[in-house]
């Protein structure tokens, strides 16, 4: 006969190894960073860029680019996903500059020319001290937020505990929790998540008009996901849907070009896809 006893205790041992393997590992498991030299010079064709490093308290260096627009109407403070750099990130600001807006986009800790540890509440902290730095010579009625993917929780919570313009969330989460739960369902992730990044909280305190954008065949972050966010703050959020769109093409659909202009432009318009990132594609490795 089996002795029960002991297959317990092996299987109560193996819970607590993999709880500590997904602990210690979630970070590895959740950011790509592509980290950068410190004399990195970063290059784009056809756009004007100037280089920032904010000093934190904590003695952390956040590296950002602003790409300016010629005149512009205000500024987007873009919030990118969990890989690589602004290196390549930067690619997509002709999005914005297209219409007029300057682009600023920041590495977050360890990536980049970033440095600092990473921590949910010091990555939240970074980015309010960024968004400081722009209304010392920006208006908040002319700041955009825009969060991608991870950057969508630290958007949203940006907008919770400011006054910007409007909030845009492209493939956004309900949590990183609820993400994390998809994969590993037998795991207490409230305990073991240090980037819970709970957005469906934050966006309750968003006072701004929030506009989400999400794919239909994301496989990563589920449509759905989009769904229920948008029931949060029905009166003042708009759902706009990508027809087959996944999860790292949406800037390659014609569809998701025309939602941001009139996004943005607040009027329908006729798009005109030259000099967009509709032609540039994620590094499949990421």
């Amino acid at each position: 006969m089996p002795n029960w006893g002991y297959i317990v205790v092996l299987l109560i041992l193996a819970y607590i190894v993999i709880s500590a393997l997904v602990y210690l590992l979630q970070d590895y498991l959740m950011f790509k960073p592509e980290k950068l030299p410190k004399d990195f010079l970063f290059q784009y064709e056809h756009q004007e860029i100037e280089e920032y490093n904010v000093e934190t308290r904590d003695g952390a260096i956040i590296n950002g680019l602003r790409f300016k627009a010629q005149q512009p109407k205000g500024i987007v403070f873009y919030l990118k996903g969990n890989s690589k750099s602004i290196k390549g990130w930067g690619k997509f600001a002709v999005d914005f500059t297209r219409h007029g807006y300057d682009v600023l986009m920041v590495d977050y800790r360890g990536f980049g020319k970033s440095t600092g540890r990473r921590t949910q509440k010091a990555i939240k902290r970074d980015m309010q001290v960024i968004y400081n730095k722009i209304k010392e010579n920006v208006d908040e009625k002319y700041i955009i937020l825009y969060g991608r993917s991870l950057g969508s929780g630290f958007a949203a919570k940006l907008a919770s505990m400011n006054n910007p313009r409007m909030l845009i969330l492209d493939a956004p989460y309900y949590s990183l929790s609820k993400v994390a739960k998809k994969y590993i369902p037998f795991m207490p992730l409230s305990i073991l998540l240090k980037f819970p990044m709970p957005t469906y909280k934050w966006l309750q305190y968003v006072n701004c008009p929030i506009h989400i954008i999400h794919g239909t065949d994301d496989k990563l972050i589920p449509y759905k996901t989009s769904v229920k966010l948008s029931k949060i703050k029905p009166t003042t959020t708009t759902l706009y849907t990508v027809i087959g769109g996944g999860h790292k093409n949406l800037n390659t659909f014609e569809s998701y070009h025309k939602m941001l202009s009139e996004i943005i432009t607040k009027r329908p318009t006729k798009v005109d896809l030259k000099g967009s990132s509709i032609h540039v594609k994620h590094n499949l490795k990421v």
